[in-house]
C-alpha cells in the first residue's frame, strides 16, 4: 500500500512537472505573436499584389509556401531558446 501512494504521488508530481515545462512563458508567447503578425502582413501585401495584377496566381501560391516556410522555421527557433535568455 505504502508503495502505491509513493508511485502515485511521484507520478502526481512528475506530470505537473511535465505540464508546467510545456507551457509557453510571456516572452515565447510574444515572439510567436509577432511572427503571427508578420505573417499576416506577408500575407496580406501578397493577396494585395495578386488582386492589383502585379503577380499571378502562381507566383502569390509560392510567396504563400514561402512565407509558411519562414513562420514555421521562426517558431521552431523561439520553441528552441533558452527560456532563462528570453
Amino acid at each position: 500500500m505504502k508503495f502505491t501512494m509513493k508511485t502515485a504521488m511521484v507520478a502526481s508530481v512528475a506530470a505537473m512537472g511535465l505540464s508546467l515545462a510545456a507551457c509557453d512563458s510571456a516572452a515565447e508567447n510574444e515572439m510567436e505573436d509577432n511572427i503571427e503578425a508578420n505573417e499576416d502582413a506577408r500575407d496580406n501585401a501578397v493577396d494585395a499584389m495578386e488582386e492589383s495584377g502585379e503577380i499571378t496566381e502562381d507566383q502569390a501560391d509560392a510567396m504563400d509556401d514561402q512565407t509558411d516556410a519562414m513562420e514555421e522555421a521562426a517558431e521552431e527557433q523561439v520553441d528552441e531558446m533558452d527560456p532563462e535568455a528570453m
